[in-house]
């Protein structure tokens, strides 16, 4: 029983910090799932996980979210950035292809090619905001690069900032972009895990309550500082992040 409560809380720590941060949640659950055997993780966990993290990034921008709703341009281009990956990973998904790309090798090179392709476009000059140059042929850039999110170690967080980069938002819009846009993306991963529980006749119980509070409570504390982080600093302390872990996996996959 201890241990079905630890897990949960590393489960959520995993969870909460690395879906909003530039560095892969699926890639840090797949390398402590190599490293620590988690021998009760079951689909329950998956469900309150996910809803967790979609309850703190609805929280925590519900004021925008209304705005947004009675903003039609934005709320449409938010929905067109969207159908990408919610059409390819409902593919990825329901043909198991998805599960060919959850190993270490493909891990340790993503993370580090989408760390360095993250520092060049952080380099980037500021030119464009949200509120007026945010456009369709801009937010399908964005939603086409947040396909590759689909293989661990890219990171969707990682990759929509770097694309938002590289067509010149600033750093903080950027993420404010890959936040909204997280949330259809957290929406079906929230359907497709409970699905799968109720296929599978998982027992819905307390760990799901358990799972979806201390998944908010990290998610919504890692959304709030890494705003303000955005805001005073560069992307750089990740990519060194990313490189180091990189090299760390190399080393466990060739040793």
């Amino acid at each position: 029983m201890i241990s079905n409560y630890l897990e949960v809380l590393i489960l959520s720590v995993i969870q909460g910090i690395s879906e909003f941060l530039p560095v892969s949640s699926s890639a840090h659950l797949i390398i402590f799932s190599n490293i620590i055997d988690f021998s009760n993780q079951s689909l329950i966990f998956d469900v309150g996980l996910h809803l967790g993290s979609l309850l703190a990034i609805l929280f925590y921008f519900r004021k925008e979210l209304l705005n947004i709703t009675n903003d039609k341009k934005l709320f449409n281009l938010l929905l067109i950035g969207s159908i990408p990956l919610i059409l390819v990973g409902y593919i990825f998904y329901s043909t198991g292809i998805i599960d060919s790309f959850r190993n270490l090798k493909i891990i340790a090179w993503t993370t580090l090619i989408f760390g360095l392709l993250m520092y060049f476009a952080d380099t980037f000059k500021v030119e464009k905001k949200i509120e007026k140059n945010l456009t369709i042929k801009n937010i399908l850039i964005i939603g086409i690069m947040q396909i590759l999110a689909l293989v661990p170690g890219v990171s969707r967080s990682g990759i929509t900032i770097t694309a938002g980069r590289f067509l010149n938002f600033d750093r903080h819009d950027s993420t404010k972009i890959s936040f909204f846009l997280s949330i259809p993306a957290l929406m079906g991963a929230s359907v497709l895990s409970l699905k799968d529980a109720v296929n599978e006749n998982v027992e819905f119980n307390f760990f799901l309550i358990i799972s979806i509070i201390l998944s908010f409570i990290f998610s919504y504390l890692t959304i709030k500082y890494f705003l303000i982080y955005t805001k005073r600093f560069s992307l750089k302390f990740f990519v060194i992040y990313r490189i180091v872990l990189s090299i760390i996996i190399f080393l466990i996959i060739y040793n």
